[in-house]
């Protein structure tokens, strides 16, 4: 039975599933393959914390989401594949409240940085890290 988001176990169940289904798709699993490399237990440890901080505000993740973000080369069909697939996932684990806010919260970090994306492509500003 589905249960909300509510502890780090939660958000690790979270952000391995979701990992998991990326790196299968054949659109966005080669880009974040091939910016990772062999960093993927780094990486889930940062994303761990990101949604701990997020979801269950207890602050573990410092930082700023974007900057590692700035330059892929993605378009607008990467970020709907990218909430798609965590849309699917969350719905797949959880129910909630939680789990409602993970899915708005990540749909709007995907237009976020999609739009940025797509200014500092169009314009000659440097994103600032």
């Amino acid at each position: 039975m589905k249960h909300d988001i509510i502890n780090l176990d939660d958000i690790k169940l979270l952000v391995n599933t979701f990992y998991d289904n990326v790196r299968k798709d054949e659109l966005i699993g080669p880009i974040f393959e091939g910016v990772i490399q062999d960093r993927w237990p780094e990486h889930l440890e940062k994303m761990y914390r990101f949604w701990q901080t997020v979801l269950l505000e207890e602050h573990t993740y410092y930082g700023s989401p974007f900057g590692p973000h700035a330059k892929l080369p993605v378009s607008l069909d990467h970020f709907e594949r990218w909430i798609g697939i965590f849309t699917k996932t969350v719905d797949q684990l959880f129910t909630g409240d939680k789990a409602d806010e993970a899915k708005m919260r990540a749909t709007n970090m995907a237009k976020m940085f999609h739009h940025k994306i797509e200014y500092y492509k169009n314009n000659s500003a440097t994103p600032l890290y």
